[in-house]
């Protein structure tokens, strides 16, 4: 899925393709300023990006298998949340309708 396509599946319940688009790019907006600044963005159910420091190294060239020097760089990890293994792995049916990430409601005790 794609940005368009991810708007195309939000617009129904925003009332339209404007709302969508404004909201769509407004949260990406927020997670990738909330990233560059270093900051770890963790979403109940769906998972964490985490901006991670990879420190220079030595690494192989893989068609000559010359040494090359790698520079160090920032790199986002991202740690997908436990219900949402659940749902890909199949251990959890994704339900019909309504969120899927949502959780469970609280039983109350007998």
């Amino acid at each position: 899925m794609n940005k368009a396509q991810l708007i195309k599946a939000v617009a129904p319940q925003m009332g339209g393709r404007r709302q969508a688009t404004e909201a769509v790019e407004t949260v990406l907006d927020a997670i990738v300023r909330a990233v560059v600044a270093g900051d770890a963005i963790s979403i109940t159910g769906f998972g964490k990006l985490i901006p991670t420091d990879r420190p220079a190294r030595v690494s192989r060239h893989p068609q000559t298998g010359d040494k090359v020097k790698v520079d160090a760089s920032r790199v986002v990890k991202f740690r997908p949340g436990k219900r949402f293994q659940d749902l890909v792995a199949g251990r959890r049916a994704l339900p019909d309708s309504g969120n899927c990430i949502q959780k469970d409601p609280k039983t109350p005790c007998p």
